[in-house]
């Protein structure tokens, strides 16, 4: 029986009052009192060396951060959108214009490429980004390129007829587009406006990026076909281009990858890449180019790693030190304004425990987003294992799409402003990054460090210092130098056949620019001097419509010129050391019938006395996936040498605690060196100078500890195995 609408029941809110609440019954402790009372909890151990971490870049991050840290900064008082760009270029954040997500494909047949864009765009990517092999980013057609470099991280692409085929169906006009294409951009301006103009598209809608990087593609190559001067002329005549006829496209990419991924700190990425960009800046000065059309048509792009304050803060940094530099150098407050892309980082990728990936690519998009970009690919989990998966690339691309959708991260403006940590912290990294551009603008610029050799040593000597911190624990990667899962299975790598994609490669490109009017074109690229900024693209544009190729017109504008040659920066993975060894192990369990390096733990005494030394080593030593025989404990010398001669192992390691050592550890050595002196023997410990002696002398061959180089231990014991 219904209620009669009129009498519905009244609810009576009664009014409750807070009480005001008051913290005076704490006192706030001054740093001396914190400092004691952390003093204590460390027992005697350093305060200095235990609470202040000294990072990459040479910054000290200190155990606490003040108010009375930001004293003397004033960049922190600005607004976003103004003044510096340090609390970021646009004044609303992402709250109109959220950050573009381009997530990068990487197919290796035009087909399979433009299948997995188009996905891609249809699944939430908001920009028709995918990777081009190495011959097209070389210039090269497949037919004259090196076998390795064809559809190897890409796809090969060389007429406009495959651009179009690439790109059917997608709208250039609501699409932006993000291309690395090597060292010039001329044929993809030419090609994108023949595009255009076939589909009846105005090309003034084109935005986005079609980006050169001449002296990035040096430093990552070693090697570029022409004269660098050549190249800068490249840049000028696109930039003319795109300013004539598609202003919203940008054709200037400093791409920092290839400094993040040779090990290299974030003020290295940011002092190269400024020395990049005012390197850029003054070649196309030279050229006619003004700096505010200049700061139109750059990008930069920058990988955000694994250390999150400092990522946020470099994010940051780069802003304000692109706007100093602007500001110098004659630009406007729109000019100022910096575009900048970020990636997740490769170099942190691990091919063992794949899925760690995900949390590292969550923990470094946060960083990108809190850190202020204007777009960002999330790598795949098994980015640096294989050409990714459906699977993979949806959660990359998702990773993006929550952020913006479900934790509403387009809503705060920068985030960062005003913390106590980030501010100093950006402002260190910032005075670092501008300092090492000034020592490089003393010594002529980046490209005159590159060809002297200076910035690869620079950045190799960062890349050891990693490993090294990686070799004796010092920094831990899970699944790789710490927590290794021993009933892991690795992700199957599909068997692709490059020698059959070249060879269909070759056999599409048989008959390109063999007819008459592309063997003119050709010919004229070749004898013009191009003296007027933007002729280069018509000529160029002129060329590809009569069928020539991308390779013949680059060919043709080389002509037989000298290039430069310097030593490439070669891309690593801060854990790849540790994979070998673990890869080895595998092989040679696979080539001699499973035999492995056999761990025998003596374990001496009950369960407490030994465990926790016995796990530290069996997680030590399963790091290279060695064989290591457990055991609950042995209660005299005799049995647990008994067992050890009995195991056949080729290490035994004696796991007991400081105070029985002396008694235990010398017996079970000189017992096991009397019946069997090839047998090595460890102490999982650092031993006392006494302890030490009395183990040496009983011929105790190592000692694990927390100190130990993790990494040189495993590759020695490899080596007496026989594995290398």
């Amino acid at each position: 029986m219904g209620q009669d609408k009129h009498h519905e029941p009244q609810v009576h809110e009664e009014q409750f009052e807070l009480p005001d609440v008051s913290f005076d019954e704490f006192s706030i402790p001054t740093y001396e009192e914190w400092k004691t009372t952390v003093e204590g909890i460390l027992k005697g151990k350093d305060f200095q060396k235990s609470m202040y971490t000294k990072t990459y870049e040479g910054i000290t991050l200190q155990p606490m951060y003040w108010l009375s840290d930001q004293e003397g900064l004033t960049q922190n008082l600005t607004y976003p959108g103004r003044d510096s760009n340090l609390r970021g270029a646009k004044a609303s954040g992402y709250i109109h214009t959220p950050w573009t997500i381009a997530q990068r494909c990487d197919g290796k047949t035009i087909a399979d490429m433009h299948d997995m864009l188009q996905f891609e765009l249809d699944k939430g990517s908001t920009a028709i980004s995918f990777t081009l092999d190495s011959a097209t980013r070389k210039g090269q057609d497949a037919t004259k390129a090196e076998a390795k470099d064809v559809a190897d991280v890409g796809v090969s692409l060389s007429t406009v007829e495959e651009v179009e085929a690439l790109l059917k169906g997608m709208d250039l006009t609501t699409k932006e587009l993000d291309i690395r294409t090597g060292a010039s951009s001329v044929c993809w301006a030419a090609a994108l406006h023949a595009l255009c103009e076939s589909r009846g598209v105005d090309v003034k809608s084109l935005s986005g990026m079609i980006g050169a990087d001449p002296i990035g593609i040096l430093a990552q190559d070693g090697h570029l076909p022409r004269p660098m001067d050549e190249y800068f002329d490249d840049m000028a005549h696109t930039i003319a281009w795109a300013s004539a006829h598609a202003p919203q496209l940008r054709t200037v990419l400093v791409d920092t990858d290839v400094y993040h991924n040779g090990g290299g700190n974030d003020v290295q990425e940011l002092g190269f890449a400024m020395s990049t960009a005012v390197t850029y800046l003054r070649e196309m000065e030279r050229r006619g180019i003004d700096v505010k059309t200049f700061a139109k048509q750059i990008r930069f792009h920058v990988s955000v790693g694994a250390n999150f304050f400092m990522e946020i803060a470099k994010l940051r940094a780069i802003k304000m030190v692109w706007a100093q530099i602007i500001e110098h150098c004659g630009g406007d407050e729109e000019a100022k304004k910096i575009n900048l892309f970020v990636s997740t980082s490769h170099f942190t990728q691990t091919v063992f425990d794949p899925y760690v990936n995900l949390l590292r690519a969550g923990s470094q998009s946060f960083s990108a987003v809190v850190g202020g970009m204007d777009g960002m690919f999330v790598r795949p989990l098994d980015g640096c294992i294989r050409p990714s998966d459906e699977f993979s690339r949806r959660i990359a691309r998702n990773i993006q799409i929550m952020e913006q959708q479900e934790f509403n991260f387009i809503q705060p403006v920068d985030p960062a402003g005003g913390s106590w940590y980030l501010e100093p912290l950006t402002q260190e990294l910032t005075e670092k990054s501008w300092a090492l551009f000034q020592e490089l603008e003393g010594k002529g610029g980046i490209l005159e460090t590159l060809v002297s050799g200076e910035t690869q040593e620079a950045v190799d000597a960062i890349l050891q210092s990693r490993f090294k911190n990686l070799a004796t624990r010092k920094d831990r990667a899970v699944g790789s130098n710490m927590y290794p899962n021993m009933t892991e299975e690795l992700l199957e790598v599909p068997v692709v056949d490059f020698e059959g994609l070249r060879q269909a490669r070759v056999q599409a490109l048989a008959d390109v620019g063999t007819a008459d009017a592309a063997t003119l074109a050709l010919k004229k690229l070749q004898e013009s001097d191009f003296s007027e900024i933007g002729s280069l693209v018509s000529a160029a544009y002129t060329a590809l419509v009569a069928g020539a190729s991308f390779g013949q017109v680059f060919e043709a504008l080389a002509d037989g010129s000298e290039g430069i040659t310097v030593k490439a920066i070669l891309s690593h993975r801060w854990t790849e050391q540790y994979e070998e060894l673990r890869m080895r192990t595998e092989n040679f369990k696979e080539t001699h019938n499973g035999d492995n390096v056999k761990i025998f733990l003596a374990n001496m005494g009950p369960i407490p006395q030994h465990k926790a030394r016995a796990d530290f080593v069996t997680s030590f030593m399963q790091v290279a996936e060695f064989d290591v025989l457990t055991n609950d404990g042995f209660p005299t010398v005799d049995e647990a040498v008994a067992a050890a001669l009995a195991s056949n192992a080729d290490v035994t390691i004696v796991c007991s605690t400081d105070d029985t050592y002396p008694e235990l550890a010398p017996a079970v050595t000189k017992a096991i060196k009397a019946a069997r002196p090839a047998m090595k023997v460890f102490l999982a410990g650092a031993p006392s100078p006494e302890l030490k002696e009395l183990c040496d002398a009983a011929g105790m061959d190592d000692y694990i500890s927390v100190r130990s180089n993790c990494y040189q231990t495993l590759l020695a014991m490899q080596r007496e195995k026989g594995m290398m």
